[in-house]
């Protein structure tokens, strides 16, 4: 094998449309980042990794507006406990985000991107007409698959999640100037609308709701959508970990030391003897 052919595999074991990259010179998505530099703001740039494109200003300002929606939801989050008893056993703080970010898996964490695939599933089925039956079909396969907890929707905290309506709010401002169409927030309040029906009580959409709506006006694909609520929930995690650096504290486990767990097991006995 040449030397020519040897330095082309080389360069080949990877390849990319993202980056570019030589000495000297970068460019991203085939824009050179001292462009990019003062001119794209971070939304903007999420969108270019992940898209290949810059968005328009209206859709960068909406993608941000749902990342920046979800950054915090108190220690009471089990990935924001974790960052922080991770904070007290004195790792630093790429490790203590660490922690907190493999917790982000299907039951917490993972509601969006479920929702999203749920909106896709009844916008497919719909196409331009009414979304009555496809969301009370989508609905029914839910259910019949064992689904308790339709993902997006009610609260174990919040009676109404204070984010959502106004995720909503602004969703529908974008849609009455034309930047989105509109159509996956009417696809969430059908959803909400046919819930409260059967439940006989209101199960209003959710943070992982509203910002699938967003995602989906957007048309980002659902399994991306999981790592947008990453980067979200990575600056709470961040905060909250330099929060509990700078607190001190050692060792501080899920519970207080006055309420240690529950017993359930036999009761005390002895070792019998082995001989």
């Amino acid at each position: 094998m040449t030397d020519d052919a040897d330095r082309n595999s080389s360069q080949d074991w990877w390849t990319t449309e993202i980056i570019e990259m030589q000495p000297g010179m970068i460019r991203l998505r085939g824009y050179p980042i001292e462009e990019l530099i003062g001119t794209v703001d971070f939304p903007a740039m999420i969108w270019l990794m992940l898209r290949g494109d810059l968005p328009t200003t209206a859709q960068a300002r909406l993608l941000g507006t749902a990342l920046a929606a979800a950054v915090d939801h108190g220690p009471q989050a089990p990935s924001i406990a974790s960052a922080r008893m991770a904070a007290t056993c004195g790792i630093g703080i790429n490790n203590a985000m660490a922690s907190a970010i493999n917790m982000l898996g299907d039951v917490h964490g993972g509601a969006g991107e479920q929702c999203v695939a749920l909106f896709y599933e009844i916008a497919e089925a719909a196409g331009d007409g009414p979304l009555t039956g496809p969301v009370a079909a989508a609905l029914d396969r839910a259910a019949a698959g064992g689904v308790r907890f339709v993902p997006g929707f009610g609260h174990r905290f919040h009676p109404v999640d204070p984010r959502a309506p106004r995720l909503l709010q602004i969703v529908d401002e974008a849609a009455g100037r034309g930047e989105v169409s509109g159509r996956f927030a009417a696809i969430g309040r059908e959803i909400e609308r046919q819930l409260t029906h059967a439940k006989d009580k209101r199960i209003p959409m959710n943070i992982d709701g509203a910002t699938a709506v967003i995602f989906g006006e957007l048309g980002f694909a659902p399994p991306l959508c999981r790592g947008l609520f990453v980067l979200s929930r990575s600056v709470g995690i961040l905060a909250h970990v330099w929060e509990q650096t700078q607190q001190g504290g050692r060792n501080k486990g899920p519970i207080p030391r006055d309420y240690i767990w529950t017993y359930a097991g036999k009761p005390k006995r002895n070792v019998p003897d082995m001989d």
